[in-house]
């Protein structure tokens, strides 16, 4: 698959002094990711890396993520912009290492509190790991869901905290303040 945004590095050139990598998507990047992210437009996406070599292969990341983006309110329907600032621990590891023998029963170990508070492992081959298309997972990760414009407010017709969904049914069976 080809990558809307990619900026291969070579895990080898990563040793034991940790190294920055500055990723910015450009124009034509930006309107291929905001269609695939299924946004109006993303006008600002920025990634600075600090890759460290760990262990055996293993590199350690630390990203510090600046997009603006373009969203629709889920309320209101309208455009409005976001800003978003993100900062994230990475572990980018041999595609090879990741690989459990079947019949392994370590899931139960990997779902831990403390592994799901540990840093988001990344596997890698031919010894590149491609920053570009880790800092586009990492925006869509951290897109709102439910996109919100500032001060949008429900009508109020739709939060009346009075209104029981069964209260017709109530009124028609004669039960008095519903079910």
């Amino acid at each position: 698959m080809q990558e809307e945004l990619s900026y291969p590095v070579k895990a080898a050139q990563i040793k034991d002094q940790s190294q920055i990598f500055t990723v910015i998507a450009d124009a034509a990047q930006r309107a291929a990711l905001a269609v695939r992210f299924g946004l109006p437009a993303i006008s600002r996406l920025e990634g600075r890396f600090t890759l460290q070599h760990e262990r055996s292969g293993t590199i350690t990341a630390a990203l510090a993520m600046h997009a603006s983006v373009t969203q629709i309110c889920v309320v209101t329907l309208e455009l409005f912009e976001a800003t978003i600032q993100d900062v994230a621990a990475l572990r980018f590891v041999p595609e090879a290492a990741m690989r459990q023998p079947l019949g392994d029963d370590t899931l139960e170990e990997d779902l831990t509190p403390d592994a799901l508070d540990s840093p988001d492992e990344i596997p890698y081959a031919n010894d590149t790991i491609d920053l570009g298309a880790v800092l586009a997972e990492q925006l869509a990760l951290t897109l709102d869901p439910y996109p919100r414009k500032p001060a949008a407010a429900l009508p109020d017709t739709a939060t009346d905290d009075n209104a029981n969904p069964f209260a017709a049914l109530a009124a028609r069976f004669g039960k008095p303040g519903g079910v």
